[in-house]
């Protein structure tokens, strides 16, 4: 079993990082203070194997109505070891987080995982809208 937690001074800023920036396809060559400034908004959970950082969430929420989560991730060497699972059972349960109305996320290649825990395809997406910026980094 790993151990998750919000507790921000425990989070590997420097591997949060240099995963973010050079291995994730959704925040290629995001700056560190881009990445500083994401942590002090959010609710951030850290997964960690005795006190090595394993992996990362993060929910930007007002805690009343709506979260997004986002920059989700478990090193390579951990994943297919329940460590995903854990930690996104751990948000959901979260007690700030539980009279939200919407969570939202968007993920390539993750939609088994989050099926995992209540996530679906969105019901009505003519109502939702975005504003994307192509490759904001680089």
């Amino acid at each position: 079993m790993y151990t998750i937690s919000t507790d921000k001074s425990r989070l590997d800023v420097a591997m949060i990082h240099r995963y973010l920036s050079e291995q994730s396809y959704w925040a290629k060559s995001i700056p560190r203070d881009l990445v500083e400034i994401s942590i002090a908004n959010s609710l951030c959970f850290g997964a960690y194997d005795g006190n090595r950082q394993i992996g990362f969430a993060r929910v930007v929420t007002d805690f009343a109505v709506f979260a997004y989560m986002g920059d989700v991730f478990v090193l390579e060497a951990y994943r297919g070891k329940g460590v995903s699972k854990q930690l996104m059972q751990t948000i959901r349960e979260h007690p700030d987080l539980q009279r939200l109305r919407r969570w939202h996320l968007l993920t390539r290649d993750a939609h088994k995982l989050y099926e995992l825990i209540g996530f679906h395809a969105i019901e009505k997406p003519e109502w939702h809208m975005e504003i994307a910026v192509k490759n904001p980094y680089g």
